[in-house]
């Protein structure tokens, strides 16, 4: 696998309305980095995400998962990556344990009853098998969403917003499980978050994403002594996002 596992060249992407949503986006995330990519909404976050999870074409530039192109080698690039979207669907009607299964079988997972109790049991989250999914709180959803993202053990896996509706309980176990992939499985991680204090506690490297450009990259060791606590940081933040105007939201 080569170290770079995430790398995107002047990527655009100009929807049929006109609108512009990402602009030249250059950026690279080495093996085993958690990466925390920022911005205000329709910054153009959820778009990268899209393309780079090869469910949205960019209308130039050129974006490779793990050394594969994302239109050029679509199923190869799913083959590495797992993606948790903001509001994860799964089947209500079916157990977490049927949800799975079913996924599982859609990925090709090999001895996958074992692999969902392995993963299940990772995630802390035995007692949620039987359970109908329709009866889950948004974090309950959240963590079989990410189960079934992780379960044919992906290189790469692409939260949006994963935090977003949780309580701090929520938040706090969900950064856990966080680190605990990438400690435990190694896998690099692709974060969109608005919340400077997750991006402090969890990511290696940070980009800021501003009406579809990126302007500001760097490893988080080097904002930390450049600006200090997570004040600093937000102020920075700030300063580099002012809101985008109704008008060009993406």
């Amino acid at each position: 696998m080569p170290d770079t596992v995430i790398e995107i060249v002047d990527l655009n992407k100009t929807y049929a309305s006109g609108h512009t949503a990402l602009r030249n986006l250059t950026l690279e995330v080495r093996q085993g980095e958690v990466f925390g990519f920022l911005g205000h909404n329709g910054a153009g976050k959820t778009t990268t995400i899209h393309i780079l999870t090869t469910l949205m074409a960019p209308s130039s530039g050129m974006a490779k998962i793990c050394g594969h192109s994302v239109e050029e080698a679509p199923n190869e690039v799913r083959r590495h990556i797992g993606y948790v979207p903001e509001n994860v669907r799964l089947y209500d009607t079916m157990t977490a344990r049927a949800n799975l299964r079913f996924f599982g079988r859609l990925s090709g997972v090999e001895n996958l009853e074992r692999r969902i109790d392995e993963t299940l049991e990772f995630l802390e989250s035995q007692h949620l098998a039987d359970r109908l999914v329709g009866s889950f709180s948004k974090g309950l959803r959240q963590r079989i969403g990410l189960a079934q993202a992780i379960l044919h053990r992906p290189a790469v896996l692409f939260l949006d917003e994963p935090t977003s509706g949780l309580d701090p309980l929520g938040i706090k176990t969900l950064r856990d499980l966080i680190v605990r992939l990438n400690t435990e499985f190694g896998t690099t991680i692709f974060m969109n978050t608005h919340l400077i204090s997750e991006i402090a506690k969890t990511c290696h490297t940070i980009g800021v994403l501003n009406q579809g450009r990126l302007v500001f990259n760097d490893t988080i060791t080097a904002v930390s002594e450049r600006y200090g606590d997570d004040a600093a940081l937000e102020e920075l933040y700030l300063s580099i996002t002012p809101v985008a105007r109704k008008d060009e939201a993406a």
